[in-house]
């Protein structure tokens, strides 16, 4: 299979969300994303983003998605890979994402966690996110105790 190409402006919001931290004053704050959903276009060639704000049930997708948590010493943020892969999807789909997944993670350069969820119950499932980004030392996540 080809390789997929990854378009330019997926390319740059990752790095516009992973330039994000030091001086950021509250109005870019405000402003940032803290979720992007990407998708294959229809000719299957592109990595794009994906238009649609939902995460569907019956398609696969890509997302980065800005975690904010706390560990017993420090707070941090950190870009999570999300590949979305629900359980519902047609088989085809579900491989033809994941033959592409290496594609676009070697574009997002510095990534360090990547969660697979395969439906909304792993989703809503704040400890399985709180052990990728940090084990038991996490204690909060998005300002909520684990």
């Amino acid at each position: 299979m080809p390789s997929l190409k990854v378009t330019d402006e997926v390319i740059a919001v990752f790095n516009d969300m992973k330039v994000r931290k030091a001086q950021a004053n509250e109005e870019e704050k405000k402003r940032r994303k803290k979720a992007i959903l990407f998708c294959l276009s229809k000719d299957l060639k592109n990595i794009v983003l994906d238009d649609g704000k939902e995460i569907l049930l019956d398609d696969c997708r890509y997302a980065l998605y800005d975690a904010t948590y706390e560990t017993k010493e420090t707070k941090k943020e950190d870009l999570v890979f999300i590949f979305w892969a629900p359980d519902s999807a047609p088989l085809k789909s579900k491989m033809i994402y994941a033959s592409s997944k290496d594609a676009i993670k070697r574009k997002f350069e510095g990534i360090k966690h990547e969660w697979q969820v395969n439906g909304l119950e792993d989703l809503k499932d704040r400890h399985t996110l709180a052990e990728k980004l940090g084990g038991s030392s996490v204690v909060s996540l998005e300002g909520s105790p684990i």
